[in-house]
């Protein structure tokens, strides 16, 4: 699986998101399987790159390669300029955020709502190129179907995308208004792998290894992005490669490994963040692994009132270390699932 002239170490990717893909939990992925991960999106407004938010976003301390860095906005000087900007920082892939569907980047015009501006699309896909190529950096695209079910021109863009010079383009099998509701689908994405010679990746729902093979049997495509279904179970990518290359179920991981990965997540996050951030930043994390677990939940209540990120770790190992005394591996996916609404399935 190649990125222009990047060749990645397989086709499983962590999908970006805002939030979540920080440079913590993106080592953490590749570390457990993933063979590719993007950056949560970087806004392209200049007066807002020395926020601290921003400049965490844009952390690549330490990271293996490739990195890969999403920039996000409407203008194409800007979006170039954001380009270059990350390129200098140590990007060496980015990648164009049309997919996003939160109300506050469409109602700026940013995100999936370029999908109903084409003309502007298209100026800030050659803007962007154009910055990238004489540090011979790819540029990628993320989009949506379309902005709505009488609005699908993931096609028409994916065609002009590879024209003006992208490298590889994923497609989430949603329409912007969709957001995150209903079902992911996979026509669409299969369309666009048939129009262009470029790498087309699938996103979507694929929350299981078997999903994952029907996903890349009936799309075609060259790689698949996870997103949600890797938060509190990123060992998602090596349950998937296990299954493609074997056919096989691999074994559930051992309950002592995962408070391990955990550990060592959340001691890099820590590190990242500080005190204050880290320690409350850190709880969706370590509650999207407690999430069906038992006694997860009222362990996740007792843990969010911690304040202090060494007290909050020592917790941590301490009520894994009980769980590992009450089952050795971690419950298969599907007894998981049966415990989390299904609007985060």
């Amino acid at each position: 699986m190649r990125i222009g002239h990047i060749t990645l170490a397989n086709r499983l990717f962590a999908a970006p998101m805002a939030g979540v893909t920080d440079r913590p939990f993106r080592q953490l992925c590749k570390r457990l399987g993933a063979g590719y991960a993007v950056s949560e999106m970087v806004t392209s407004r200049k007066d807002l790159w020395a926020t601290l938010k921003t400049s965490r976003r844009a952390d690549h301390a330490g990271e293996t390669d490739p990195i890969a860095v999403q920039i996000a906005g409407t203008d194409a000087p800007m979006m170039a300029e954001a380009a270059a900007y990350n390129v200098a920082r140590g990007a060496q892939i980015i990648d164009i955020n049309m997919g996003c569907p939160a109300k506050k980047v469409c109602n700026q015009w940013a995100g999936s709502a370029l999908m109903k501006d084409e003309p502007l699309a298209l100026a800030i896909v050659e803007a962007v190129v154009a910055a990238c190529a004489p540090h011979n950096v790819p540029v990628t695209l993320k989009m949506r179907t379309g902005w709505c079910e009488s609005e699908k021109n993931a096609v028409r863009i994916a065609r002009a995308a590879e024209d003006a010079g992208i490298a590889m383009i994923a497609v989430h099998g949603r329409t912007r208004e969709q957001g995150y509701k209903g079902s992911a689908e996979y026509d669409t994405v299969a369309a666009v792998k048939r129009a262009v010679a470029i790498p087309v990746v699938a996103n979507g729902d694929i929350d299981s290894p078997a999903k994952a093979r029907e996903v890349f049997a009936s799309t075609g495509a060259d790689a698949i992005m996870i997103g949600r279904a890797a938060q509190g179970r990123p060992w998602i990518f090596a349950d998937i490669a296990h299954h493609l290359a074997t056919g096989e179920a691999a074994p559930q991981p051992r309950v002592v490994d995962v408070k391990g990965w955990l550990l060592e997540h959340l001691d890099d996050h820590y590190r990242l963040y500080g005190e204050f951030a880290g320690v409350r930043s850190a709880r969706k994390h370590i509650g999207w692994t407690l999430k069906g677990l038992p006694g997860g939940e009222a362990f996740r209540s007792e843990m969010n009132a911690i304040e202090s990120c060494d007290a909050q770790a020592r917790a941590v190992s301490a009520w894994f270390d009980r769980l590992a005394d009450e089952m050795p591996r971690m419950p298969l996916a599907d007894d998981l699932r049966a415990d989390v609404p299904s609007s985060l399935h």
